[in-house]
């Protein structure tokens, strides 16, 4: 979008590209845009377990209240959980300080509108012009100067909401939890054991510095050995703001966003839910979800990667549900946003309700063979270049009437690469090792 904001928020290295002072000051711009003729702002602030997010925490909450602001303090919560209490209980905005999926040593901002979703863009360029020093703005004097709110209720009233989604007890199914060290740990165990589960947890001692560290969503290998040893019915992994989740079968397989989108579209197309016959998917979801929901007679629109590219084709379609490949699933009835928990519960639901286990609720979606590859760039253009290109065209050959996908990650500087097809494994390691030796001759 600009210089600080990407498909997903504000993020990057803590005190590098993203510092306190950047934080200060877009609870500043936060608390005059959204306090204009006299009215005092209401923002909701959220955070994940990372060091970095209590500084940024403290930073982005005296931004606001210098401004006339008022910032009410979720703490440790998921993004989700600010999402919802945006939308519920009448906020101007909310801030969630999370890097989702990223190591401990990054950190965002995430912008939130008063209806719960991404932020709109004429907002965020209005804050990039202001943190580029392009109009100055006043503060707050005297008894206009806004207060911060120890606001735990809020994040206990979505905890409530979600133990008010399923319409069955737990009782007697066997679950693992991957919190991924970080937002989940809050919540997902009181959730769960609420309705009746029983529990064992992993990821679930964040020190700070261990969030999304082989574990999570993003590593399953240690939820997939728990669901194993302990012959556990199904297993959830979270990220570290616990917006994404992948499921673990009782067998110990992982069933990525795109299963998770196959048993839910026929799960709701059964029951009369499904608007339209119609799901909304990402470039990086694999083809054979779409033909497969093709024979069950449920078309899919086909997105950018980004939950927010696909929750505006869901509302453009008119469709229930939509996802990414990755774990974030938009149930649009439950949330305007990908939650991670929500759809663990729609997932417990329908291993319930059919009473079937996951292995076979996913039995009829063929997938095709595919590969994906991140490749850490310094300068994401690289992928346009003339030696790329034709490593490219040379991996597409290999793939055998399969498809290659290259592009910039929104989220951190690396380049995405899916191979499908035949051959994947060469196609590659072809381009990726033209991707990093186009870096070195650059110089990037």
């Amino acid at each position: 979008m600009g210089n600080y904001f990407g498909t997903d928020g504000f993020r990057g290295r803590a005190n590098e590209t993203l510092t306190a002072a950047h934080a200060f000051k877009v609870g500043r711009i936060l608390g005059c845009e959204f306090g204009k003729e006299g009215k005092r702002a209401r923002i909701v602030i959220g955070k994940d377990t990372r060091r970095s997010s209590y500084m940024l925490e403290y930073a982005l909450a005296a931004g606001v209240t210098a401004s006339g602001a008022d910032a009410y303090l979720l703490h440790v919560t998921t993004t989700p959980s600010v999402s919802y209490v945006v939308k519920s209980e009448g906020f101007d905005c909310g801030v969630m300080i999370s890097a989702s999926h990223n190591s401990y040593e990054d950190n965002g901002l995430k912008l939130i509108s008063r209806f719960g979703e991404k932020m709109d863009d004429e907002v965020l360029h209005r804050i990039e012009r202001y943190l580029d020093g392009e109009f100055a703005l006043p503060l707050a004097t005297g008894s206009a100067i806004g207060r911060t709110v120890d606001f735990i209720a809020g994040r206990n009233r979505y905890l409530g909401y979600l133990l008010s989604l399923p319409h069955t007890s737990f009782r007697g199914m066997r679950v693992g939890l991957d919190c991924a060290n970080g937002s989940a740990w809050a919540i997902s165990k009181a959730v769960f054991d609420a309705l009746g589960a029983d529990v064992t947890l992993t990821g679930a001692e964040p020190d700070g510095v261990n969030i999304n560290f082989e574990c999570g969503s993003t590593h399953p290998e240690r939820l997939q050995a728990l669901v194993k040893e302990k012959k556990l019915d199904v297993g959830f992994a979270f990220d570290g703001d616990a917006d994404r989740c992948i499921c673990v079968n009782e067998r110990g397989e992982i069933v990525d966003g795109d299963g998770i989108l196959y048993l839910a579209a026929k799960r709701m197309k059964a029951k009369g839910e499904l608007e339209k016959y119609g799901v909304a998917v990402t470039v990086m979801s694999n083809s054979g979800l779409i033909k497969s929901l093709a024979q069950e007679g449920i078309v899919c629109a086909v997105t950018p990667v980004g939950d927010r590219f696909v929750y505006e084709e869901m509302i453009a379609k008119g469709y229930a549900l939509g996802g990414e490949q990755s774990g974030h699933i938009i149930f649009r009835k439950y949330a305007s946003t990908g939650d991670g928990l929500v759809t663990s519960l729609m997932v417990m639901e329908a291993l319930l309700e059919t009473k079937c286990p996951l292995s076979v609720l996913t039995e009829g979606l063929a997938l095709f063979p595919q590969k994906i590859a991140s490749v850490k760039v310094k300068d994401k253009s690289v992928i346009g270049s003339k030696r790329v290109r034709e490593a490219a065209a040379e991996a597409e050959k290999l793939l055998g009437g399969g498809r290659l996908l290259l592009r910039p990650s929104g989220t951190e500087p690396v380049v995405r690469i899916l191979a499908e097809g035949e051959r994947t494994e060469e196609a590659v390691k072809l381009v990726e090792r033209a991707i990093i030796e186009e870096g070195i001759c650059a110089g990037s």
